[in-house]
């Protein structure tokens, strides 16, 4: 069994993590973990998983480390364990913006690599993941994928996809949340319950994932399924064609491609 590090201990190294230990629960002997939070180690602790005093330490132990710190932090991090790495050692990245070319760099060696654009919904499972990989065997690469398939759906990309995937996969469920919000708020204001609205959405969403999946039609097949013509679904279609909704989706996810390419390191 390989030896997974993990450098931060927030929500996403604890969806990761939570996923491996569901996977297998003997598993927490094989897995270190350091924070600057000593709650946040505490936390782990209780989950029978190792814990130690510093980043370096971390790579010192394992075999895959996880670099689970917010982009800003990487220069840091990455100077601190530079001196424990080597072309043994697997580093999985998955802060958004930051490339494989910069950690090489930065640690002064050319390892085995992961990049990974995670979601939040692994947080329950159910997340959707876009990983790359860098100089790494198919046995090391297998073990990675598997630490996020554990938690969901996991598509591989080239790393030159890695920025404009943040847009589809990263950053999306928050469009979805503001269309929710906004069913919600609208069936609040014609007298329905919040949490009746609330789960008839969620239900919607959830079936209609269901039939993009799994029906066989494209998106376009499915809208004209829901459109009787001159029906109420195709009043409400024009009215978003009205605003330019679809252009609208587009820009928003353009912007937020702009948005990593600027970030990236």
């Amino acid at each position: 069994m390989k030896k997974i590090g993990f450098i931060g201990a927030g929500n996403m190294a604890t969806a990761i993590i939570d996923g491996i230990l569901r996977n297998d629960p003997t598993s927490a002997d094989s897995i270190t973990v350091f924070d600057v939070i000593t709650d946040k180690l505490d936390i782990m602790s209780k989950k029978g998983v190792s814990t130690t005093t510093s980043a370096k330490n971390v790579v010192e132990v394992s075999d895959i480390t996880v670099l689970a710190v917010k982009p800003q932090n990487y220069a840091e991090v990455l100077e601190s364990i530079k001196e424990a790495v080597n072309p043994n050692k697997v580093i999985v990245t998955i802060a958004a913006g930051i490339s494989t070319d910069y950690i090489a760099k930065a640690v002064e060696c050319e390892c085995p690599m992961v990049r990974v654009m995670p979601n939040t919904p692994l947080l329950l499972g159910v997340g959707a993941t876009a990983v790359s990989r860098r100089n790494i065997s198919d046995e090391d690469f297998k073990y990675v994928y598997d630490m996020f398939a554990n938690g969901g759906v996991v598509e591989i990309l080239d790393e030159s996809q890695m920025n404009s995937v943040i847009a589809v996969n990263g950053s999306s469920p928050a469009y979805i949340y503001l269309f929710a919000k906004a069913m919600v708020d609208y069936a609040e204001k014609e007298g329905i319950a919040y949490e009746a609205a609330l789960k008839l959405v969620c239900a919607t969403l959830k079936g209609s994932a269901e039939m993009l999946e799994n029906s066989g039609d494209t998106p376009d097949v499915l809208i004209k399924k829901v459109s009787s013509p001159g029906g109420t679904t195709l009043k409400a279609l024009e009215k978003l064609d009205e605003k330019d909704f679809y252009n609208s989706v587009i820009e928003a996810m353009d912007a937020c491609t702009k948005r990593a390419d600027e970030l990236s390191k």
